[in-house]
């Protein structure tokens, strides 16, 4: 079959043909009475013709609808709802109607031309285009612009000229066929005729002229042989096909070039649209529909891409997935039509098996097969649904192949048809590119089944029953990303169209029965009472029947909500003691299934179901705890948990009206089981998890806080319970909030301090600072928490968090404690010859500080502690440089400038020197020349240390000399020792 089919042969006319077709003097009669009286579009004159020639006027007339000259004058485009785009052909037409842009319309039989203005831009001049338009049973078949405007459907300009003559049928000037027109001419008429048409137009059609009155003086030549002549003004014949004009060759260039730019958003879109276009000519039963759908499946085939998939042996991309997904299922559409002929059926059948022998036809991605050994076609369960099978909630699955995802929708469609069949009248919607809108939001009516004969069936009714017979349907998880995802979206559409239906009490009770039997429904039913493990889940569909059942029958609707919260293959299915009397390998192949892509997304939509529940429960104590226990036993993520636990919270404690005690407490309780959860595991949402709990135990009271202050152990970590528990629990705004007195204050604070020290003696290294801290109104929990952070320091708590705990006793002033915790610091830390940026440095000067400010004893004793842990030179200089300056004036000190030569200084300038003599030796083991200028800065600072000894400048020169003999090889750096030193 060609993709695209010839043009209509227009009818040859003329007195030679009339004479040997006698039943053409009606059609010619027929179309004139057409073309004079159907513009008035007055009943009493039409009634007065006889039969066939009503008939004929009706075959032969201009279209009289706006809406067909909307739909192929726009491909889709939908604009804001309540405006119109000027980039939408039939708007832009239709507003140069408005301005009078058409003018010179003529009509010479079934061909009408005009002109149209197309008005001017800023410094530029008014453009006139021609356009002429063929049409033939009130259908266009042919455009002309003069405008190029090369595009899937007509330009503005020849909208404006439809428009014109739909509307102002009594402005068009009229006038017969042309070969109406020559037959009432004589012979020199004629000629006439044919001479001054040649004169006007010699440059264009004197060849052609000169080639047609040769043909015509040759007596046997062809044209000679065909009685009368072709007539473009006559329109077709009545044995003739017609249909709307359709550029087929532009079609396939741009669907070719849109698949060219497959990757981008914006392609896919326009494709979407073509194939809405499709649709929506299917819905008008207009032959165009399966010509263009034939014309963009042969250029899909010659995708260049497909055969370099097949080569490389990888899936196609998931949008290119979906818009071969949407083109099978039009072609469901199509050959499923009841319009279609049984000869346009065969010749679309026999293409399909064409394409599909093709090799770059690309295959239906995903397996519904199930090869599991319980899942065999046609097996049947078993009898800081015994009630062990309940129990297991397994059992095997019925259904190999789900309705809902399929490639062939089968759900939808039907669904579709339902609703399109009760769907209300849309003739009397304003024919203008908002049309879709205005259509989708048409409602649906009842309308009776045909032959039903007061059995109250309605196709509303069938369609909602068929949805929920797919939704509700248990099924096997497809295998595969793509197929699952087109599951899930395949689901959502459906329910959409089930949103658009007004549930009144006739769709409710349809609802209700249909429900109550899929909760009865057993295996086959995704909603009974034993599920297998890898099948659908229910949660977006029991969203749906949830809210759809609320005002109609609430205890139907939790016990739907409740019967499809579980997940079963997140479940255990078998217990150890099953495990082991079952053959190993069976249990392998029990236990195995495909990959859940979607299971977040699954998860998700539980999540909103337990919440949906949870919010409309408010205020119904039963039906609260009745969620949070299958919440509890279904829901297994964290995240989850606190979300609903945050909803829950936030439904419970509203702005305006007291708060829900009952689903406050619910909500703590979703809390508990959350940050249990996460104890061991834990989860970058965790801090935010433990502030929320002590947030909303605060709302509910004082003993919620001090509940989960007592519990700790079980719930935090010793850093969260000291860090964020106890000291938000302890702030001035919760106690505030808490609303206490003196003895509940006290009794609280008293709380917390326990909890520190607990804490303290768990984790002193992250918990001993805050300890103390909370502790410092307390004298008794205070010397608790310090005696935990000596006893640690002695078994290997670090040297920063004992400088920390050090320094922060120094702030309350407990000089001596500080140096104490200073002292355990420094035994354990050690500061290499190479670290002299060690973040422990300002530890050991601030130390060294301290110890002076405290007096020579100190002072004394800190000294080799110092020398033990830091075997850094520069440091060491440093230090010594702080001790010989003077001290802070202190009752000991005195602010006395202490001496290098005598003890204990002495002794740290020895070790300086010692560490100064040594780096430089391992320094010039692996020096390299671009390192020479740091060395010599080494040894200046060297050079001032060993100046604070007594001889020290003595030292200098023999270390200096030892180097020149030691390392004379390397030249260039005793040069710069030479030059710097001497």
């Amino acid at each position: 079959m060609e993709a695209t089919p010839p043009p209509p042969k227009r009818r040859c006319t003329g007195p030679e043909l009339s004479l040997s077709h006698p039943h053409t003097l009606l059609d010619l009669s027929a179309r004139r009475v057409a073309e004079s009286w159907a513009y008035e579009q007055v009943e009493e004159r039409f009634s007065r013709v006889p039969e066939p020639v009503q008939k004929q006027i009706v075959f032969w007339s201009f279209p009289r609808s706006e809406r067909e000259i909307c739909m192929y004058s726009s491909l889709g485009y939908q604009a804001p709802e309540g405006e119109r785009d000027s980039r939408v052909p039939f708007n832009r037409g239709l507003q140069l109607l408005q301005m009078g842009a058409v003018d010179k319309v003529l009509q010479v039989g079934f061909h009408l031309s005009g002109t149209v203005s197309e008005p001017p831009g800023p410094g530029e001049q008014e453009k006139n285009y021609q356009v002429s338009v063929s049409f033939d049973r009130c259908k266009i078949t042919s455009v002309s612009c003069a405008c190029d405007n090369r595009d899937l459907f007509y330009c503005a300009h020849v909208v404006a000229l439809s428009l014109y003559r739909i509307r102002n049928p009594r402005l068009v000037e009229l006038r017969l066929p042309i070969s109406e027109t020559l037959s009432q001419m004589n012979r020199d008429q004629l000629q006439k005729f044919v001479q001054y048409l040649i004169s006007a137009h010699h440059t264009e059609v004197l060849p052609t002229a000169q080639r047609l009155a040769d043909q015509i003086l040759m007596l046997g030549s062809e044209i000679n042989r065909v009685h009368g002549a072709p007539d473009p003004t006559a329109g077709a014949g009545i044995e003739d096909d017609n249909c709307w004009h359709l550029d087929g060759e532009q079609i396939q260039e741009q669907v070719k070039q849109l698949l060219s730019n497959g990757g981008y958003y914006g392609a896919s879109k326009q494709l979407q649209s073509m194939f809405n276009k499709v649709r929506e000519m299917l819905r008008m039963r207009d032959s165009n529909g399966a010509r263009m759908l034939i014309l963009m499946t042969e250029q899909f085939l010659e995708d260049p891409r497909l055969a370099l998939w097949r080569q490389q042996g990888a899936g196609m991309t998931d949008k290119c997935r979906q818009l071969w997904d949407e083109l099978g299922a039009l072609w469901v559409c199509v050959v499923l039509s009841p319009h279609c002929k049984p000869e346009e059926q065969s010749t679309w059948l026999e293409l399909l098996r064409k394409w599909n022998n093709m090799d770059v036809c690309p295959l239906e991605e995903g397996n519904y097969s199930f090869d599991t050994p319980g899942a065999t076609p046609g097996s049947q369960p078993p009898s800081s649904q015994s009630q062990e099978l309940l129990q297991k909630a397994t059992t095997t699955i019925t259904n190999l192949e789900g309705w809902v995802g399929h490639p062939l929708d089968p759900i939808g469609c039907l669904c579709r048809t339902f609703l399109e069949a009760c769907r209300a009248d849309e003739e009397g919607l304003l024919p203008t590119a908002d049309y879709a809108i205005e259509a989708r939001k048409a409602g649906y009516q009842h309308a009776p089944v045909f032959g039903s004969h007061g059995s109250a069936e309605f196709y509303c009714m069938l369609a909602l029953e068929v949805a929920l017979l797919g939704l509700g349907q248990q099924r096997a998880m497809p295998e595969g990303l793509y197929a699952q995802d087109k599951m899930v979206r395949n689901e959502e559409q459906i329910i959409g169209l089930l949103t658009e239906v007004q549930l009144d009490e006739k769709m409710a009770e349809v609802l209700r029965k249909q429900v109550q039997l899929l909760l009865e429904g057993g295996p086959f039913s995704g909603l009974g009472e034993v599920v297998f493990r890898e099948t659908v889940p229910m949660h977006t569909f029991a969203c749906f029947l949830f809210t759809a059942l609320l005002p109609y029958d609430t205890e139907l609707a939790y016990r739907t909500g409740l019967r499809a919260m579980r997940l079963p293959v997140l479940e255990t299915v078998l217990s150890a003691t099953d495990l082991l009397q079952q053959n190993l390998l069976d249990s392998m192949m029990a236990h195995r299934f495909p990959r859940w892509f979607i299971l977040g997304h699954l998860e998700t939509r539980q999540c909103e179901l337990a919440s949906a529940m949870l919010t409309t429960a408010k205020g119904d104590p039963e039906w609260l705890h009745t969620v949070l226990a299958s919440i509890q036993q279904n829901i297994h993520s964290p995240a989850l948990l606190f979300k609903l636990a945050q909803d829950a919270c936030k439904t419970a404690t509203p702005a305006n009206a007291p708060p829900d005690s009952t689903l406050l407490n619910l909500s703590l309780e979703l809390g508990l089981q959350v940050v249990r959860m996460t104890l061991t595991t834990m989860t970058w949402r965790r801090r935010e998890m433990v502030r929320w709990l002590v947030s909303c135990a605060t709302e509910i009271g004082v003993q919620a806080l001090m509940n989960i202050m007592q519990n700790w152990c079980s719930l935090f970590t010793p850093i969260e319970a000291t860090t964020i528990v106890a000291v938000t629990g302890t702030t001035h705004a919760t106690l505030l909030r808490l609303n206490l007195d003196f003895a509940q204050r006290e009794e609280i604070c008293s709380c917390a301090r326990t909890v520190a020290v607990q804490c303290a003696r768990r984790d002193p290294q992250n918990c001993a600072l805050s300890a103390l801290t909370l502790c410092e109104k307390n004298h008794a929990a205070f010397e608790a928490a310090y005696q935990i952070v000596l006893e640690s320091a002695n078994a290997g708590m670090g040297h920063s968090h004992l400088f920390t705990v050090a320094r922060y006793m120094e702030h309350r002033g407990l000089l001596l404690r500080a140096y104490k915790l200073a002292t355990l610091a420094l035994s354990h830390l050690n500061i290499a010859f190479n670290q002299d940026t060690h973040p422990a440095v300002n530890d050991v000067l601030w130390a060294c500080s301290l110890s002076q400010s405290l007096g020579k004893s100190e002072l004394a004793a800190l000294v080799p502690l110092v020398i033990q842990s830091v075997q850094c030179a520069p440091v060491l200089s440093d230090i010594l440089r702080r001790w010989t300056l003077p001290s802070l004036p202190s009752r000991r000190s005195a602010g006395k400038i202490l001496s290098t030569d005598k003890a204990p200084l002495c002794q740290l300038l020895d070790a300086a020197i010692a560490a100064y003599i040594s780096t430089t030796h391992s320094r010039l083991t692996h020096i390299s020349p671009r390192h020479y200028t740091d060395f010599i800065d080494f040894l200046c600072k060297a050079h001032e240390t060993f100046l604070l000894a007594p001889n020290g400048h003595l030292q200098f020169s023999q270390f200096l000399e030892n180097l020149k003999q030691t390392y004379k090889g390397k030249k260039k750096l005793l040069l710069l020792v030479r030059e710097r030193f001497g």
